[in-house]
């Protein structure tokens, strides 16, 4: 990536994450849309590139092994053998609170147990999704960070590939977010599944005996809260800002059954946002929120929410609902005496007969292409630990990054429920979702948080109907689909 397409992504991110409030809690979408002033260069580049592009593409995806330098893959890498080693090495991440209640220094401590010459600077940053964006454009940022809102054909540009997709696939889930030419790039450090945080002890004085499997059942269920209880009945955390993004995580697995929606047909959809006219799809999910605050569902006001103090209040039972990733789940625990009562439950959508959950990862782990091989080798060894032996995705009750490894309790609520991730972009599509989120200025599972926060606006203040936005919406999604030159096939 060239300075220039990183300043302007930057910019882009900038303008997208103003209203947002601390991101070291925030979970990181899908790859964020990008910039594409560059677009056509790149396209012309890679052309150029030809037949030796293609036939390490090739290698890669017939799983042949790699390595940098002196430095393994992450396959290759026995940590028992490598207990000598000694470096500095620094690790740029969003986990602000992690650092701040000492969740961090704990897990350093542990790792230095089993490799005492690895020394682990750590810097912990607020707005990351922007800052993070900076440092790549200034190259200061250390040796291992998350992977911020890049395009997948500058990953090999910044960082260290960790393995082939076909060796690291074998033993871990989720790490196709971020392949590029059969390589992996980044390796999520914890994974989440899409449902619903909800109080217990609220639903069960609000007389919910069954959790709600269908957009209609939620509405009915969060008025029951606020007729029988002193709870709100959705928290939106609107002010906040990046929190609003959530609601996309659900758009594609969880709202239409079809893992391969997101990254293969929804650019090519005429109509996304058409009701589907059976409490499913794109339509309905957003209904949810839009009638949720035309109804005074909702906080009282909704400009005034709190992130780090509806933690509390969900705990304590004064909030019924909030929808966000299962990676809060443990925060929300956290906060208050009755973490008893902090439930997760399935997204309230039916498809089919069936409930559909989307797990996927979170921020991923990357290694600077430019720190010495001693130091990617430091890195290496410290980003297979924190994935394999920290338990920190098991901590933070996370979906497990490990084939075979543990999942929380909280997933109790899940069974019965078809678990899915979003199957990958087909070949030469890898950036098309980015383009037309860009394209379109949608933004959808890319920080598009101004967009639902729009929602929420048109049904307090009786502006916009739901309508009137699907209809805005639907005509940028085809300006972009036509100035991109997308076929439309569904």
């Amino acid at each position: 990536m060239k300075l220039k397409k990183v300043l302007a992504i930057c910019l882009a991110s900038a303008m997208t994450f103003s209203l947002a409030a601390c991101g070291g809690t925030a979970a990181a979408p899908a790859p964020a849309a990008e910039d594409n002033t560059a677009g056509e260069a790149d396209e012309t580049e890679a052309a150029e590139a030809g037949d030796e592009d293609a036939a390490e593409a090739d290698a890669a995806d017939d799983g042949a092994e790699e390595t940098t330098g002196e430095v393994p893959t992450y396959t290759q890498l026995n940590l028992a053998d490598y207990g000598d080693v000694s470096a500095t090495i620094k690790f740029l991440h969003h986990k602000t609170d992690r650092a701040e209640d000492g969740t961090m220094d704990k897990m350093v401590a542990e790792f230095n147990k089993e490799f005492p010459g690895i020394k682990v600077e750590m810097e912990a940053v607020t707005d990351y999704a922007e800052d993070s964006l900076l440092r790549l454009s200034t190259g200061d940022w250390g040796d291992i960070m998350f992977i911020p809102a890049v395009d997948k054909v500058d990953l090999p540009e910044f960082f260290m590939p960790f393995d082939t997709y076909d060796n690291l696939s074998a033993e871990l889930n989720f790490v196709d977010n971020w392949k590029y030419d059969g390589k992996c790039y980044g390796i999520p450090y914890m994974a989440n599944a899409q449902g619903v945080l909800y109080n217990k002890a609220v639903f069960e004085q609000a007389g919910i005996e069954k959790l709600p499997t269908t957009p209609t059942e939620f509405l009915d269920d969060l008025k029951l809260i606020k007729d029988k209880t002193d709870a709100i009945p959705l928290y939106t955390n609107y002010a906040a800002g990046w929190t609003m993004g959530a609601w996309d995580a659900y758009i594609g697995i969880v709202s239409n059954g079809d893992d391969t929606f997101m990254q293969q047909k929804f650019a090519h959809t005429a109509e996304p946002f058409k009701d589907p006219g059976d409490d499913t799809g794109i339509y309905n999910l957003y209904r949810i929120l839009f009638d949720a605050v035309a109804n005074g569902l909702i906080e009282d006001d909704y400009t005034t929410t709190d992130w780090e103090s509806c933690k509390g209040m969900l705990n304590r039972g004064e909030i019924g609902t909030m929808v966000l990733g299962s990676w809060a789940y443990a925060q929300m625990q956290e906060a208050g005496d009755t973490p008893e009562n902090v439930g997760y439950m399935p997204f309230p959508m039916t498809v089919g007969g069936k409930q559909y959950v989307n797990a996927g990862g979170d921020y991923n782990y990357a290694i600077n292409v430019n720190s010495s091989d001693e130091n990617k080798l430091a890195s290496l060894i410290f980003v297979k630990w924190m994935v394999e032996k920290s338990d920190w995705c098991y901590n933070e009750g996370g979906y497990t990054v490990v084939k075979g490894g543990k999942n929380p309790d909280m997933y109790a609520a899940f069974d019965g429920c078809e678990v899915l991730s979003d199957q990958p972009a087909k070949e030469g599509e890898e950036t098309l979702l980015n383009d037309i989120n860009a394209e379109s200025e949608l933004s959808f599972n890319a920080g598009g948080n101004d967009k639902v926060q729009r929602i929420v606006e048109a049904a307090a203040t009786g502006s916009e109907s739901l309508d009137d936005i699907y209809t805005e919406w639907t005509q940028k999604w085809n300006d972009a689909q036509e100035e991109l030159e997308i076929s439309v096939d569904y």
